[in-house]
């Protein structure tokens, strides 16, 4: 039983749904598979040059509630970042160029931590080498790899295949053909995957 999880590290919602989907998908005996892509394009395709939190200010303020509730339900600290949304490609680079480490999950948190708790800024090689050093990892090494062609179109072709498969916003979570979009429908994912 997989589940594919779909994530923007600039993405609000992905951020609880990354710290809590591990454990969760565990306990129902269902494997996660990180599936990081860019929102970038996918907003564009749309007409937005932004995210849309920034375009529709409403909408942005009750985003923002609606995290420090389900932060605080959730027992996961918040802090706003001053800058949103911010760039996510570099981790994102990381997670395509060694999707089947083990030490992923850890840093795709880590990275979440950086963002929605430290307020780093984690498109900064510097930020990202804190997270994996911080995992007992070889941080230059895999910042070489990260920067390597394969790892760009990797990314470049996962994001495509966002969009290919109809996915429109993160963090979006895949079961066969199943999508279901938010934070709010991962344990429904977790349950069609147990079908």
């Amino acid at each position: 039983m997989k589940i594919e999880f779909w994530f923007e590290f600039a993405s609000t919602y992905s951020y609880p749904a990354a710290m809590r989907i591990g454990a969760l998908a565990a306990s129902r005996g269902v494997q996660v598979v990180w599936r990081p892509f860019l929102l970038g394009p996918i907003f564009n395709r749309q007409g937005w040059n932004d995210s849309p939190f920034n375009i529709y200010p409403a909408k942005g303020r009750y985003m923002w509630r609606d995290m420090e509730r389900i932060c605080e339900r959730q027992d996961i600290p918040l802090r706003k970042p001053t800058v949103f949304p911010r760039n996510g490609l570099l981790p994102a680079r990381v997670v395509c160029s060694h999707a089947q480490q083990a030490w992923v999950p850890d840093f795709v948190r880590a990275v979440y931590r950086a963002n929605f708790v430290d307020d780093a800024d984690i498109s900064s090689p510097a930020v990202v080498e804190q997270c994996l050093t911080a995992l007992g990892q070889d941080a230059a090494a895999i910042l070489a790899t990260s920067q390597t062609p394969t790892a760009k179109d990797t990314l470049k072709a996962q994001t495509a295949e966002a969009m290919e498969r109809g996915i429109f916003g993160a963090p979006s979570f895949v079961v066969g053909d199943e999508l279901f979009w938010g934070n709010d429908r991962l344990e429904d994912a977790l349950a069609w995957a147990q079908r």
